[in-house]
Protein backbone atom coordinates (compact mmCIF):
# COMPACT_ATOMS: atom_id res chain seq x y z
CA UNK A 1 0.00 0.00 0.00
CA UNK A 2 2.81 2.59 0.80
CA UNK A 3 4.36 1.52 -2.18
CA UNK A 4 1.22 2.92 -4.41
CA UNK A 5 0.78 5.66 -2.63
CA UNK A 6 4.49 6.79 -2.85
CA UNK A 7 3.70 5.97 -6.97
CA UNK A 8 0.52 8.07 -6.66
CA UNK A 9 2.68 10.92 -5.85
CA UNK A 10 5.41 10.63 -7.93
CA UNK A 11 2.94 10.74 -11.12
CA UNK A 12 1.10 13.89 -9.46
CA UNK A 13 4.63 15.60 -9.45
CA UNK A 14 5.08 14.77 -13.10
CA UNK A 15 2.18 16.01 -14.42
CA UNK A 16 2.15 18.99 -12.83
CA UNK A 17 5.86 19.69 -13.67
CA UNK A 18 4.46 18.87 -17.51
CA UNK A 19 1.66 21.55 -17.24
CA UNK A 20 4.40 24.19 -15.94
CA UNK A 21 6.24 23.62 -18.96
CA UNK A 22 3.33 23.45 -21.17
CA UNK A 23 1.82 27.11 -20.01
CA UNK A 24 5.53 28.16 -20.81
CA UNK A 25 5.70 27.01 -24.20
CA UNK A 26 2.30 28.97 -24.47
CA UNK A 27 3.69 32.33 -22.71
CA UNK A 28 6.71 31.54 -25.39
CA UNK A 29 4.37 31.20 -28.21
CA UNK A 30 2.33 34.38 -27.65
CA UNK A 31 5.53 36.49 -26.99
CA UNK A 32 7.11 35.03 -30.24
CA UNK A 33 3.58 36.00 -32.28
CA UNK A 34 3.79 39.40 -30.40
CA UNK A 35 6.82 40.40 -31.59
CA UNK A 36 6.33 39.37 -34.77
CA UNK A 37 3.20 41.19 -35.33
CA UNK A 38 4.98 44.70 -34.51
CA UNK A 39 7.99 43.72 -36.34
CA UNK A 40 5.61 43.26 -39.56
CA UNK A 41 3.40 46.40 -38.13
CA UNK A 42 5.93 48.50 -36.49
CA UNK A 43 6.78 50.58 -39.59
CA UNK A 44 3.06 50.72 -40.82
CA UNK A 45 1.99 52.19 -37.65
CA UNK A 46 4.84 54.89 -37.37
CA UNK A 47 4.07 56.23 -40.65
CA UNK A 48 0.28 56.33 -39.84
CA UNK A 49 1.22 58.50 -36.88
CA UNK A 50 3.58 60.33 -38.97
CA UNK A 51 1.17 61.41 -41.30
CA UNK A 52 -1.44 62.71 -38.95
CA UNK A 53 1.66 64.45 -37.34
CA UNK A 54 2.21 66.14 -40.51
CA UNK A 55 -1.12 66.81 -41.61
CA UNK A 56 -1.61 68.90 -37.93
CA UNK A 57 1.40 71.19 -38.12
CA UNK A 58 3.85 72.21 -35.70
CA UNK A 59 2.34 73.86 -32.48
CA UNK A 60 1.92 77.53 -32.56
CA UNK A 61 2.82 77.76 -36.30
Amino acid sequence: MNRLLKWYIAIKECERGATAVEYGLIVALIAAVIVAVVALLGGQIRDAFQTVVDKLGTPGG
